[in-house]
Order: structure tokens, then C-alpha cells, then sequence
């Protein structure tokens, strides 16, 4: 697996693009903003994007998910549980940031916990982490896990926005604090940790442990 990664848009967003350097077969992660900047390394790199991954339906991971779909044809991907929150989210983008986007289209494919995805040599395994959103998920692979705005280094997403609860929220970092502690944390912003750190330092995990 390769792994090339922008930070994207006014929220400075993590946008993930995986790709099997064989088949080049590709898959982007919270495609937020500035499309041409991912479209550019896609073309460079010779790659064919199959899916479109969103951590969640927040306006800032979404953003480019449209110009990425239309110019690769890529399917998009999200949990049934933040449909909701997708589709309002250039309303809420305006309402709350002042920041426009376009409505986005509509998903391909609806998710739930512990689906499966293969492209080339990638095997993703998605998992339900709600409480940022209720729809919020991780994807783990090989070592590493993608987690959105669940997890960041020394911290965790806000749950004051709709559908948030610092309680999911917590289960949440539960359920993935079982992983290998070397696994690499990627998350939707700042920079990456591991799940062995933030089980150590992490101020979150010291109300589950």
C-alpha cells in the first residue's frame, strides 16, 4: 500500500489518497477541499480512484467529493448514519462558517460496522466510531487506522455540533483502543500518532482507563 497525504480547505483537513503502486487502483479518503491538488497527484501517478471515502458528512471533509467523483467516476462511500448530516451540510457550511460548497452526490454505497473493502493489495475493515457524528467511522488497514475527527493526536472531535455525544464518543476510542498499540493513527487533522501513545498521554483515554 502507498499513501500520499494534503491537507486541504480553511480546516486544514487530512485528505488521504491509498493507492496499490501495481494495479493503481486508488482510493481517497475526506477529499475536503481543493479538488485540482488531488486531482493533479492522481493524474501524475497514473492512478484509477474506485471509491471515495468519507469519515463522516461534515462540510469540511466533503467538500471536493463532487469534481473527485465526476472526473474519476469513483464510488462514494458513507455510513447510513450520517446520510442526514451529508446532505445538509452545505446549509450548515453557509449557516455556521460562511463557507460554500456545492451540494454533493448522493452515496453509492451505505456502510456499516465491520464492512469490508478490497482493492488490489488495500483490505480496508470499516468500523462504527459515532460521536463526533452519528455515522462517524475509522478504517483500519495494515497497521494503520484512519480515524477521521474521532481521534487526534492528544485529543478528540468536538461533540457540540448535531447529532454529537461526548458519551458515543468515548465507546468509541474504547473500541479501538484494542488494536495493536503500534498501529498508526491517521487522523482527519493534525499530524499522525499511534493508538500506544494516546492510550498513554491522551487526556480522553484517561476517563476509560
Amino acid at each position: 500500500m502507498n499513501l500520499k497525504k494534503f491537507e486541504v480547505g480553511p480546516l486544514f483537513v487530512n485528505c488521504y489518497i491509498l493507492y496499490d503502486k501495481d494495479t493503481k487502483e486508488a482510493i481517497v479518503i475526506d477529499p475536503g477541499d481543493e479538488p485540482d491538488l488531488i486531482l493533479d497527484f492522481v493524474k501524475e501517478e497514473g492512478l484509477s480512484v474506485k471509491y471515495i471515502i468519507c469519515t463522516h458528512g461534515h462540510f469540511d471533509h466533503i467538500g471536493a467529493v463532487k469534481e473527485i467523483k465526476e472526473e474519476t467516476g469513483a464510488k462514494i462511500i458513507l455510513h447510513e448514519k450520517d446520510l442526514e448530516i451529508y446532505r445538509n451540510s452545505p446549509h450548515v457550511a453557509v449557516q455556521f462558517f460562511g463557507i460554500e460548497i456545492d451540494p454533493q452526490p448522493e452515496p453509492d454505497k451505505l456502510i456499516k460496522d465491520e464492512e469490508l473493502l478490497t482493492i488490489g493489495d488495500i483490505n480496508l475493515k470499516f468500523i462504527h466510531t459515532p460521536g463526533h457524528s452519528p455515522g462517524s467511522i475509522s478504517i483500519y488497514t495494515d497497521g494503520y487506522i484512519f480515524t477521521g475527527d474521532t481521534l487526534f493526536a492528544g485529543s478528540v472531535g468536538r461533540t457540540d455540533l448535531i447529532g454529537g455525544s461526548m458519551q458515543a464518543l468515548l465507546n468509541s476510542l474504547q473500541k479501538i483502543a484494542s488494536l495493536p498499540h503500534e498501529t498508526i493513527v491517521l487522523p482527519g487533522h493534525g499530524p499522525k500518532t499511534k493508538i500506544g501513545i494516546e492510550r498513554k498521554t491522551n487526556p480522553y483515554y484517561h476517563e476509560i482507563f
